[in-house]
C-alpha cells in the first residue's frame, strides 16, 4: 500500500512573497523536481503554479502545506533523510516558526487513492490528539502496513 504525508509549517514571514522567504521559494522548483525523481514518488498536492504554497487550508495564513504519496516509508525516508532535501530541513528555522505540536503525519493509503487536504488534517489532528496508531503515525513510530482492504 502507498504511503500519504502531509507536514506543515507556520511562516515567519507575514506571507510567502516577504523578503524573508526568498531563499526558501528560491529552492521549491529543485526540491520538488527531486521528489518527482526519487523512487517510491507517486503523487504530491500542488496548487497555483507547481508548488502547493498557495494553498492555505489551515485557519492561519502563515501555514503552508506539502502532501505527497510514496510507495513505501522507506523511499519517502530516503528522499527526507538522505538527499538534498536535507539541507532545506537544516536551514528551516531561517523561514518557519519553531513548532509545538507535531507537524508531520504519515498514513496507509489504498492503492490509487489521491489524498485530500480535509484527510490529512483530520489525520494531523487525530495524531496530536491522541498520539501515533494505525490511523496517523510518524517516522519515529511509523505503523505496520494493513492487510486487510477496508481499514480507512
Amino acid at each position: 500500500m502507498p504511503l500519504a504525508q502531509l507536514n506543515i509549517s507556520r511562516m515567519l514571514a507575514p506571507d510567502i512573497n516577504h523578503p524573508i522567504m526568498a531563499d526558501f521559494v528560491a529552492q521549491l522548483d529543485t526540491i520538488n523536481q527531486l521528489a518527482e525523481q526519487s523512487d517510491g514518488f507517486i503523487w504530491r498536492l500542488t496548487g497555483d503554479g507547481n508548488d502547493a504554497t498557495s494553498l492555505r487550508p489551515f485557519d492561519d495564513e502563515r501555514i503552508i502545506v506539502n502532501m505527497s504519496v510514496w510507495a513505501s516509508v522507506e523511499q519517502l525516508q530516503a528522499f527526507v533523510f538522505k538527499s538534498n532535501h536535507t539541507a532545506v530541513m537544516k536551514d528551516r528555522r531561517k523561514w518557519f516558526e519553531k513548532p509545538e505540536q507535531i507537524m508531520t503525519v504519515l498514513w496507509w493509503i489504498p492503492t490509487g487513492h489521491v489524498p485530500t487536504v480535509d484527510e490529512a488534517k483530520e489525520r494531523l489532528n487525530q495524531l496530536n490528539t491522541n498520539g501515533p496508531g494505525p490511523f496517523a503515525f510518524t517516522f519515529r513510530d511509523v505503523w505496520p502496513e494493513p492487510v486487510e482492504t477496508n481499514f480507512m
